[in-house]
């Protein structure tokens, strides 16, 4: 059961053009149980991928957040520091969006809205979706933790000894609410080898 005096009420989720969209939308729906108001934007490049991926549409996905933004809103509430939230999320962040949160090149919502998060001091997890990684990847992602993000490649865990693909995306997501706070029962913790 979470801890819902330690938890956040209102989270930022953005969803990018990578592969691993399920890591976005099963977030929502852990934070829609956790009842905490959720902030979605899903960029152009993402819809195509949600699209191949999913048998969800990217309209469903909006309709479970507490409120979906246009990708190029830069007028959004949550591309401001004043609109006060627990953090954010990129679920899966790709490669083009790790470089414009890097360099605070925020010509795109979900960048903007990243740079608010890091200009304030919140915390902003980045679900990073690509393999193998070359050194401008490398790099790109120590430029961005050096800005106090939170690398977070979305690795499944195999002590847990999963049986499926929800129950690896499960774990993942579960450690990304517990890394913002928020207590859950997503993931098996590690208690040793007993």
């Amino acid at each position: 059961m979470p801890d819902t005096e330690h938890t956040p009420k209102r989270i930022v989720v953005g969803i990018t053009g990578a592969s691993g969209a399920i890591y976005g939308v099963r977030l929502l729906r852990a934070l829609d149980a956790m009842a905490v108001e959720t902030h979605l934007v899903i960029t152009d490049p993402a819809e195509m991928t949600i699209t191949q991926e999913l048998p969800v549409s990217p309209a469903d996905i909006r309709e479970s957040a507490s409120r979906a933004y246009a990708p190029d809103d830069l007028a959004a509430p949550i591309a401001s520091g004043s609109f006060a939230t627990g953090g954010m999320i990129v679920a899966p962040c790709s490669i083009k969006t790790l470089s414009g949160i890097a360099n605070s090149y925020t010509d795109s919502l979900v960048i903007r809205a990243a740079d608010v998060t890091l200009k304030e001091g919140r915390p902003l997890i980045l679900l990073v979706r690509e393999t193998p990684l070359h050194l401008g990847h490398l790099r790109l992602m120590v430029r961005a933790a050096e800005n106090g993000a939170i690398i977070f490649p979305p690795v499944p865990a195999f002590y847990a000894r999963p049986t499926n693909v929800e129950e690896m995306v499960d774990q993942t997501v579960g450690r990304v609410l517990s890394r913002l706070g928020i207590t859950n029962d997503l993931y098996g913790v590690w208690e040793g080898m007993g």
